[in-house]
């Protein structure tokens, strides 16, 4: 997933990595949170002068030509035609096109704050996803715990209990785009983690192709050519094309190499904190008064539906 939220490589082995990370790996990490969590507030200065799928599209495209060109410099070449190519296209679709297209619709209502808020959310609908797709694994009751305090945070950032102010006010919808975006993403995950071994920059770079393919002719047919694009916004998409995307990946394999995916995982803890962080300096953003409710109770049913997966792979 070379975007928003991190993916774990298909030939990953967390048994390989029982070291401490290193201040080199924590680095890495944090370098990563903010990177990601920037990208909503990057998003939401794009749409000033472009629209949602424009943004989609070109941050795919883009995106897909810089790290295809760094999979080459690698050494690396893309997957060659065959099976896996069926989990390339779930990648692009389910981990960049339609979640990128989802939040960047849903961000011309809601504040980016909030659309990075919802990331937290991503591991807990890998939970069930995992536990009915991915052989081998199981659902304990800590992880069942966690899911209900995350999907009680949920109902809470959703603004659950006031759906008609929500519709009246149009961003009903935009909550629950953001929310669909990150099943879209934990959907994305899985598929990653079932597929083939495919060396991780390889595998990303050829999602964002068919990304773009999905995305390009969208936003062509539905949103025409962009107009003209002030500095600010062209900015922002040079950002988000390049930071999120190949920067971003880059980042990614390095720390899943030398720490193992168990670690890179701590990131989604970090997204939604600088989130919020750069919604509130940068763009003057106010937050409802249950939202950091919200946020508490998804970051805590995270935390306990991983910590026992945590402590077994340290154990390891």
């Amino acid at each position: 997933m070379a975007a928003d939220t991190p993916t774990v490589a298909p030939h990953s082995d967390p048994r390989q990595h029982t070291q401490s990370p290193g201040m080199g790996n924590w680095i890495r990490l944090i370098a990563l949170g903010i990177i990601w969590g920037g990208s909503f507030m990057a998003v939401e200065l794009a749409l000033r002068d472009v629209g949602p799928l424009s943004i989609a599209a070109a941050r795919v495209t883009l995106g897909a030509i810089l790290l295809t060109a760094l999979t080459y410099a690698f050494g690396q070449r893309l997957p060659r035609p065959g099976r896996v190519w069926l989990y390339v296209l779930g990648l692009g679709v389910f981990s960049n096109a339609l979640p990128f297209s989802l939040l960047s619709w849903g961000q011309q209502y809601v504040p980016s704050a909030f659309a990075g808020v919802s990331m937290a959310v991503v591991p807990l609908f890998v939970l069930p996803l995992a536990f009915l797709m991915v052989p081998g694994e199981t659902l304990h009751r800590r992880k069942v715990i966690g899911f209900l305090i995350g999907f009680l945070g949920v109902a809470l950032l959703i603004g659950i209990g006031d759906i008609g102010a929500a519709l009246a006010g149009g961003t009903l919808l935009a909550k629950l785009a953001c929310i669909a975006a990150t099943l879209s993403y934990a959907v994305g995950a899985i598929i990653t983690r079932l597929s083939p071994p495919v060396p991780h920059m390889a595998f990303s770079a050829a999602g964002l192709i068919v990304a773009s393919i999905f995305t390009l002719p969208a936003a062509l047919l539905l949103e025409g050519a962009p107009g003209p694009v002030g500095p600010t916004a062209l900015t922002a998409l040079i950002y988000l094309a390049i930071m999120p995307t190949a920067v971003a990946t880059l980042l990614l394999v390095s720390v899943i190499q030398s720490a193992g995916p168990s670690f890179l995982s701590l990131v989604n803890y970090q997204v939604p904190i600088w989130s919020i962080i750069f919604g509130l300096v940068f763009l003057s953003e106010t937050l409802p008064p249950n939202f950091m409710v919200a946020v508490a109770l998804i970051l805590v049913g995270v935390l306990i539906s991983q910590s026992r997966r945590r402590r077994q792979a340290q154990a390891v």
